[in-house]
């Protein structure tokens, strides 16, 4: 496995996300197309807009101004890699803890600042604060350690670890085109997704420290990373595919700004579930379009939900529907579920890997 040497990158700086800017844009039907393709997959193509212009049959230069209209505007965040977390050998969860209601944005600062958090909410719940965390293979203090750290830190009253146990899906991949019904309808469900540390090499790592973050729209996107590690953009792109083979990498895609691209609502909805059929049911949750994240979590005396579900909609009553029309299929009402909804956004960013924050911050808090 490999180790993160000195002198590496530093990741994405933490942000505090407010409202302002938020609202929802006016999206022609053309938008609309070309996001839902750029959500899909971006093509591992020398060339891949002139992919991406064929298949929606529209003229290329269209295709990249709009693309470059979007990010401008801040409807999509971003064009990136999507490397898979515990593939490469970060240990990562899901973490709910209970901090002062009255002044939560404390506790987030606190909590932002550590590199490894990507996502950070305030929700509808006496456990208020949700973050999802990570740590190098190479961490001093470990996942657990680092949690130690955050909650003394935080003064959080509690803190409850919800790691992956079965991954059923991870594919945030918003509907732009169509309605409730196609959100809350089943689409063919994919097998669970394995999550053990794949074998990786410094190629790799130089390859994944070249590529993350945002990519520019430019005919050849990835010429310049290629060029950095005095590779062809063949070679390139052939170590990308067998990367997405080996599990590394989940896709190069399109991330939104959720609200400004019109989802103004994402409810997590849990769901307390009998152990023997929670294959089952988590496969089938997964199924629903409008559900982007489905995972089986451990569960607490005073947190009984196994499985849980991310529903993303346009409105809070979209976001509804979806769960409801979960909670029908499964006969999974009452004490059997919760909808926890998220009231501020603290951060989101797409992690960094193989970068030298990781130890500065244990360096700065051990």
């Amino acid at each position: 496995m490999a180790v993160t040497p000195a002198g590496a990158a530093a990741g994405p700086r933490p942000k505090v996300r407010s409202r302002k800017g938020g609202a929802a844009v006016p999206l022609d039907d053309a938008d609309k197309r070309l996001m839902n393709a750029l959500q899909s997959s971006f093509p591992l193509e020398p060339e891949p807009y002139s992919s991406v212009a064929a298949q929606l049959e529209m003229p290329i230069d269209e295709v990249k101004a709009r693309a470059q209209r979007l990010l401008d505007e801040r409807i999509i965040r971003e064009i990136t890699p999507i490397f898979d977390t515990r593939a490469l050998g970060y240990a990562s969860m899901l973490v709910a803890a209970k901090v002062d209601p009255e002044n939560p944005h404390r506790a987030a600062r606190i909590i932002n600042a550590h590199p490894g958090v990507s996502h950070n909410y305030l929700r509808t719940h006496e456990f208020n604060l949700w973050f999802t965390i990570a740590t190098p293979p190479d961490s001093a203090l470990g996942l657990d350690g680092t949690l130690d750290v955050v909650q003394a830190e935080t003064g959080a009253e509690s803190i409850r670890q919800l790691p992956t146990l079965t991954l059923f899906k991870i594919n945030m991949n918003l509907e732009m085109e169509q309605g409730t019904d196609a959100l809350a309808a089943a689409i063919d469900a994919s097998p669970p997704r394995e999550l053990e540390a794949q074998p990786y090499d410094d190629v790799d790592v130089a390859v994944i420290r070249a590529l993350q973050g945002p990519m520019a729209v430019t005919d050849r996107p990835y010429d310049a990373a290629a060029k950095e590690l005095g590779m062809t953009t063949e070679r390139f792109l052939d170590r990308l595919e067998g990367m997405v083979e080996r599990k590394l990498l989940r896709r190069v895609a399109a991330i939104l700004f959720h609200r400004r691209a019109g989802f103004s609502a994402n409810g997590m909805g849990v769901w307390r579930v009998p152990e023997d059929q929670v294959l089952e049911v988590g496969r089938r949750m997964a199924a629903v379009r409008g559900i982007s994240h489905c995972y089986q979590r451990p569960t607490y005396k005073d947190w009984p939900y196994s499985v849980f579900t991310m529903a993303h909609g346009r409105s809070k009553e979209e976001c509804d529907a979806i769960l409801n029309r979960i909670a029908d299929d499964h006969a999974l009402h009452g004490d059997d579920r919760a909808v926890l909804y998220s009231s501020t956004e603290f951060k989101k960013i797409r992690l960094h890997y193989f970068t030298e924050d990781y130890r500065r911050w244990e360096e700065e808090h051990s």
